[in-house]
């Protein structure tokens, strides 16, 4: 699946002045990740469990 497929939602930790966007897309066996200021820039992958130790992490930053 191509990332242009994806159903991409942005973070609700985002800002609402335009900056710090995130966007994120759940895939089989991946979170993809881009810029949602820029979304011609490539987007990455991280895996499922990464993820899963990432967000909560993040969560408590």
């Amino acid at each position: 699946m191509s990332t242009t497929e994806l159903a991409w939602f942005k973070s609700s930790y985002s800002g609402t002045q335009g900056d710090s966007c995130v966007e994120v897309a759940i895939a089989e066996h991946a979170v993809h990740v881009r810029d949602s200021k820029d979304v011609t820039h490539p987007a990455f992958a991280v895996g499922l469990e990464g993820w899963g130790r990432f967000v909560p992490f993040a969560a408590n930053a």
